[in-house]
């Protein structure tokens, strides 16, 4: 235990020192102004209401207790719940409007593992299925459905999912229902999460779904490379996201945009827009910046800069598949950084499984308005990977600016099929398809 916590601590220091540089230099360019902070002048203590942080009781009823308190007795301009210095053991919780949850430095909030007790929920309707099984969900261990002006801030307390459990149940195939995740507001808006530490999520870490107005910067979310499916932050048919200056080293990818699942994504009709990445950096066996592969309901006006990325499985893969309809478009991703690398960047229309056996195989996404540019990778295994689809080509495909260097044994090759774009000052030499103008955008005036 001493040597995870002194790891953690290493790590934090080093995103912090990563952020405080990254902030120096780019402090010009910040999308955080999109939801003001609120100063909540009322502030109860989760001890005022019998909690004990010392990571042997549970304080699921002081937790729900000092909740029902800030929603029912409604404090003009909100309430702050102060979580001290300590360990406080929790089943999950759901959070309310106007409220601000403030870990202390110092201060943890940690799972319990009693799965067998954990609650369940509906399926999200633009997935109409649990992503794991089919029928419901294991609750997420911070819920919140239909908010307005929620905080989730501190001076880096953290919040621990003790998610072992639950990786071992998905290993050895005992799951009944698809993993909780961290953190997860539904249809909520206006919602800022900083200078917090999340770790250990049984599945993925926030999940901000059918939500508007959102802010997560300023966070430091870790998993083992080896946990399953522990995205680090996915927004999903989300609008007007803005994730920045955070360190993610998770067992999956690092952000992924979502937006629903084939039928069922493509009958909600809500796609993910608006979606500012700036300054993250991190590690995973998957990818850095991921879009896909649920993109039912549409994606498009993303732009991510400045990404940093070490020992990773793919720098950039926008992914999708036949059966999930929407649309991937206008997407600008620029000034990406990458070291050690199995893939600098993939774009595909091949990736991802099915609901069931009712999706539409003739329902094909349309890929288009794809602009990358700025990337400069080392030791890079295999350039990239463009490889659309026959019946929906991707189109209007600009990569521009690209260094992806490799080690003497690797092979550095691009492959392409069904695709149409253009390329400028690209090594190695991209596939024909990217050589020629044509009708595809010009590169140099796509930023």
């Amino acid at each position: 235990m001493w040597r995870i916590s002194v790891s953690v601590f290493i790590i934090s220091c080093l995103a912090v020192s990563f952020l405080a540089v990254s902030s120096f230099a780019y402090s010009e360019a910040t999308c955080s102004g999109i939801v003001p902070l609120r100063y909540r002048y009322d502030k109860i203590s989760i001890t005022d209401f019998g909690g004990v942080g010392d990571g042997r009781t549970v304080n699921t009823k002081a937790f729900r207790a000092a909740i029902y308190r800030i929603q029912h007795l409604r404090r003009r301009g909100g309430t702050l719940l102060y979580i001290p210095p300590g360990v406080f053991l929790t089943e999950s919780f759901n959070l309310t409007s106007h409220m601000t949850l403030y870990l202390a430095r110092g201060a943890v909030i940690r799972a319990v593992q009693d799965t067998w007790n954990w609650p369940l929920v509906d399926p999200l309707p633009s997935y109409g299925r649990g992503r794991e099984l089919p029928g419901g969900r294991y609750i997420s261990f911070i819920h919140g459905d239909g908010l307005r002006d929620v905080v989730i801030t501190g001076q880096n307390g953290t919040i621990d999912g003790q998610g072992e459990v639950w990786w071992n149940m998905w290993r050895s195939r005992t799951l009944k229902f698809t993993r909780p995740n961290l953190i997860e507001l539904k249809n909520s808006k206006e919602i800022i999460i900083s200078n917090v530490i999340f770790q250990n999520s049984p599945f993925w870490n926030i999940h901000p779904v059918y939500c508007s107005d959102v802010v997560i910067h300023h966070v430091t979310i870790l998993a083992p490379q080896d946990s399953p499916n522990t995205d680090g932050i996915d927004p999903d048919s989300s609008f007007n996201v803005c994730i920045e200056d955070s360190y993610i080293s998770t067992g999956d990818d690092l952000v992924a945009i979502k937006s629903g699942w084939d039928q069922y994504g493509i009958a909600f009709g809500r796609p993910s827009s608006n979606i500012t990445i700036r300054r993250v950096t991190g590690s995973s066996p998957f990818a850095g910046i991921a879009i896909g592969s649920e993109t039912s309901g549409g994606i498009k006006n993303v732009l991510a800069e400045h990404i940093t990325l070490y020992n990773m499985g793919v720098g950039v893969n926008i992914k999708t598949n036949i059966g999930r309809g929407g649309y991937i478009k206008n997407i600008k991703i620029s000034n990406v950084y990458v070291e050690n690398a199995k893939y600098g960047i993939k774009i595909a229309g091949d990736t991802g499984d099915h609901p069931d056996a009712y999706y539409n195989p003739n329902a094909l996404p349309v890929v288009k308005g794809i602009h990358i540019k700025n990337v400069w990778g080392v030791n890079v295994q295999n350039a990239g990977s463009i490889q659309g689809l026959k019946g929906s080509p991707f189109t209007g495909i600009c990569l521009s600016e690209i260094n992806l260097h490799g080690s003497l044994n690797s092979y550095r090759t691009w492959k392409c099929s069904d695709v149409i774009g253009t390329s400028l000052k690209v090594s190695p030499w991209p596939c024909s398809e990217l050589r020629t103008t044509g009708r595809s955008y010009s590169c140099s005036s796509t930023f």
